[in-house]
């Protein structure tokens, strides 16, 4: 090969690399710069654990859970003792409910409440952060669930299946 020729060789082997790496550059910036532009992901989205499941999250489902475990045990107690349990320790040992359930009132993201009335009892489930996905739940002795994401749940708040 000339002289000429191998100058020309090189010359096309440089423009080569030069060219790969402005065209590598602009890519990793490109790719920086989708990156930055990229909205974030998307929150994971609850995948219900039954037919007609109301929970709007896995916190709700475990508090609806809990409050159904509640509520069965209490018509439970009330068949044997023609009277609503007057706690929740009175209540463990009844159905599924156990001792250790009615040991604490903190349940995950959630704060259980009881109190009895005259003839009843009132229970709910609020949320330590209330949002779409983190409602408050409601019930009496009728064995409706109610619920809210704006404000406490009470017996005006929207009803769930």
């Amino acid at each position: 090969m000339s002289r000429m020729g191998m100058q020309r060789y090189w010359a096309g082997i440089l423009a080569v690399g030069v060219l790969g790496a402005g065209l590598a550059g602009a890519t990793a910036s490109a790719s920086a710069q989708t990156a930055e532009q990229a909205p974030p992901p998307a929150a994971s989205t609850y995948k219900p654990n039954f037919p007609g499941d109301p929970a709007r999250s896995d916190s709700e489902a475990q508090a609806l859970g809990y409050m159904r475990v509640v509520l069965r045990a209490q018509r439970e107690y009330k068949k044997r003792h023609d009277k609503y349990a007057p706690s929740l320790q009175a209540l463990a040992g009844t159905g599924s409910f156990t001792k250790r359930m009615a040991a604490t009132t903190d349940r995950g993201d959630y704060k259980a409440s009881f109190r009895v009335h005259e003839d009843g009892f009132i229970f709910t489930m609020t949320p330590n952060h209330m949002d779409s996905e983190h409602r408050s739940f409601y019930a009496e002795e009728d064995g409706v669930i109610h619920a809210d994401d704006q404000k406490a749940a009470d017996m005006s708040s929207p009803k769930i299946r």
